[in-house]
């Protein structure tokens, strides 16, 4: 889904707080990356439009300590983003979800495209209602209920009868979207792994939030961190998962309460163009040194410190 500027802007003032951050603790020591001090370059980053503040943010960070690197980072969406990653056509690639093993893998392998996943935050999909919606919290069977393949639900009574009596207006990202894929597979966890698809799709989350805040009955879902950009305007429902309602946040989220939504969020970097351009080696070394602050800085919730450390390992086990 496309990213707009109310969310880059705040980023943006985020990544400028944390350059000063970084400029007065030394950044990050670049002579100590695979790259080398100094690489130029261009890197090409394509994929999650969730993941996409985080990657230019690490771009407009590390441009601060080497004007030479030159990353462009678009947002087809997970999907979109792994049709091009796969076949060579970017050297890093955002998702919101792991590589599909019986879909991409296999093109990537085709293509003789190896690459290795970083984990680099954790994201709480997050479900949403309009504000004077008197409904605060969803059972996970209930949410399947509604957004299941087969639902007729129409109305919010129609999921618990104290509900209101209030018409439902569905609103979600599109197909290409792994945030779309993660509410099909991993919480409703149909076969077909879709979703019910009579609702107002969009690749823009700003259409979902205006259709929410907009429309009186009305739900959609998208990361947490773009609620927390408009939580002016939407309310987030809590999700009980069988041990009573729990908000998204970032403490629930890393604590592992909030289930099923919480998610990890990825690059996929490609072991060629990481071996093969200093630049690539260059931009992912740093945004793995500085992988918390850059979580922070992007409004993501950072990798707890077991699994930055997996992280890390398995970055140096690309040119090992």
């Amino acid at each position: 889904m496309k990213r707009t500027s109310i969310r880059l802007g705040t980023s943006a003032a985020g990544v400028a707080a944390l350059a000063l951050i970084l400029s007065a603790c030394g950044g990050a020591d670049a002579g100590e990356s695979g790259s080398g001090e100094g690489a130029g370059g261009t890197v090409a980053v394509d994929g999650s439009s969730t993941v996409e503040p985080m990657s230019k943010a690490a771009s407009e960070l590390l441009s601060e300590e080497n004007a030479d690197v030159r990353v462009t980072v678009a947002a087809s969406g997970t999907g979109g983003g792994f049709e091009k990653f796969c076949v060579g056509e970017s050297d890093i690639s955002d998702a919101s979800r792991p590589i599909k093993e019986d879909e991409e893998v296999p093109v990537c392998e085709e293509n003789g495209v190896e690459y290795t996943e970083l984990q680099v935050a954790t994201d709480a999909l997050t479900v949403v209602v309009h504000p004077d919606l008197a409904v605060d919290c969803l059972t996970t069977e209930q949410l399947v209920e509604l957004w299941h393949p087969t639902s007729k639900v129409t109305n919010w009574n129609e999921l618990d009868p104290s509900f209101p009596d209030q018409e439902i207006a569905l609103f979600g990202p599109g197909t290409d979207s792994g945030t779309y894929d993660y509410m099909a597979a991993d919480v409703i966890g149909d076969e077909s792994e879709t979703t019910r698809s009579d609702y107002e799709s969009s690749e823009d989350d700003n259409v979902l939030v205006q259709g929410v805040s907009g429309t009186e009955g009305a739900t959609g879902y998208f990361g947490f961190t773009y609620y927390e950009e408009n939580a002016d305007s939407l309310k987030a429902l809590a999700i009980d998962d069988g041990n009573g309602c729990v908000e998204p946040s970032v403490e629930t989220a890393q604590a592992g309460e909030y289930t099923p939504l919480a998610r990890p969020l990825f690059i996929y970097v490609s072991n060629a163009s990481y071996a093969e351009k200093p630049a690539v080696a260059e931009y992912v070394d740093f945004y793995i040194e500085n992988l918390e602050q850059i979580a922070t800085a992007a409004k993501f919730i950072p990798l707890s410190e077991e699994l930055y450390e997996e992280t890390k390992s398995a970055l140096e086990g690309i040119s090992s």
